[in-house]
């Protein structure tokens, strides 16, 4: 008369077994992703150097304040920005690694994009520096003012050391005004 109810409850159809399959590989997709994105979320880490801990991008190059900025605003632009590009981000919501949470912020810059600040300081890369671990912009006096590292304690950091206090550490070299 038809398929024995042992056989029916045992043996699941092609249909069925494809859909579980399909189901299991979306939850296995949505969790790596969410581990990705969660570590791809993280806009300033902290990475050991010759300098000691200090912030970096995402990428791992080295953040920088700017002295001659006041008040947790930026002053740096146009030239400047070329050469000091601020770390910029599409949300206030921003987000670290290795870091105090409480010292994370943003500040608006004139044309209206949001900089990454820590402890109030904007934070900028430098154009030299073309790789993870490079600092060469640290104890810089130009566009206006010096250029440090900071700590994940969010002290400013003004040692130099020789791989970073190099030939351009000399004097304005064109790095804007």
């Amino acid at each position: 008369m038809g398929t024995p109810l042992s056989h029916s409850l045992t043996r699941p159809s092609p249909g069925r077994a494809a859909l579980a399959v399909a189901i299991l590989g979306v939850l296995v997709a949505l969790i790596a992703v969410g581990q990705a994105s969660s570590a791809a979320r993280a806009q300033v880490k902290v990475s050991k150097t010759a300098l000691g801990r200090i912030l970096v991008s995402a990428q791992g190059r080295t953040l920088y304040m700017f002295a001659a900025d006041k008040n947790g605003k930026s002053a740096c632009y146009a030239s400047c920005a070329t050469y000091w590009p601020p770390l910029l981000a599409t949300t206030a919501h921003v987000t670290g690694t290795g870091l105090k949470p409480s010292m994370l912020g943003t500040t608006k810059r004139t044309d209206g994009t949001l900089q990454i600040t820590y402890n109030g300081h904007p934070l900028y890369r430098f154009l030299k520096d073309t790789k993870a671990g490079q600092a060469s912009g640290q104890g810089l006096n130009l566009s206006g003012g010096l250029w440090w590292v900071m700590s994940p304690s969010g002290a400013v950091i003004k040692t130099k050391t020789g791989a970073t206090s190099g030939a351009g550490a000399a004097g304005g070299g064109g790095y804007g005004g």
